[in-house]
């Protein structure tokens, strides 16, 4: 029986992340949430090599790194890794959809989404900075997703812009993907038992 419900936390503190801390319980140890769940902080990254869960940046000796970012955590249970790749991405399209809104009022940015990562533009211009790194993959009991959203870039290894940049408020932006990936989460599990059987 696949367990329901999701619970989404944000934490004040302040965490470095580096990779390790993407592994079962992490969201139950760190926070006390129980069951399956998405979590938020922020803190710097830095992800060496060898803590890379994608053998494609595995391989290619790639690094993750950044001065802050806000680093979404979940781990959901029952769940198997190809939807988990539609959990994550379904995630980064609301964080996309969400920071489209707040800056389409200035106009001077634009917001794609191509698989799980986010870019961003100046208007009218070409060049496209990286906002985002996300990975999900298996644990022997649970899915697990962590996904960085810039704030300060610096010491990224790619072309990169964050959120103090575009002039967006990391605390109150991330509550609001939280609430809003709660709220997609609530309305899959409703559309799963409103329906009438059919055949």
């Amino acid at each position: 029986m696949r367990p329901s419900g999701i619970t989404t936390h944000w934490d004040e503190r302040e965490r470095e992340y580096r990779g390790p801390e993407l592994r079962p319980h992490f969201v139950l140890a760190t926070f006390g949430v129980k069951g399956s769940a998405l979590a938020a902080f922020e803190g710097p990254c830095r992800v060496d090599t060898e803590h890379l869960v994608d053998w494609e940046d595995r391989l290619a000796s790639d690094r993750i790194e950044a001065r802050r970012m806000i680093h979404f955590l979940g781990e959901f249970f029952g769940v198997t890794l190809a939807e988990g790749v539609w959990i994550q991405r379904l995630f980064m399209s609301i964080v996309g959809d969400r920071l489209a809104r707040r800056l389409a009022t200035a106009g001077r940015w634009s917001v794609r989404r191509e698989g799980d990562d986010l870019f961003v533009a100046a208007r009218g211009g070409s060049e496209e900075r990286k906002l985002s790194v996300s990975i999900v993959t298996a644990s022997p009991v649970s899915l697990l997703l962590h996904a960085g959203i810039n704030i300060d870039p610096a010491g990224a290894p790619v072309p990169a812009v964050g959120l103090a940049e575009l002039g967006v408020e990391a605390p109150a932006f991330a509550r609001e993907c939280l609430e809003a990936f709660a709220e997609e989460w609530r309305g899959v599990e409703w559309a799963c038992v409103k329906v009438r059987p059919v055949g």
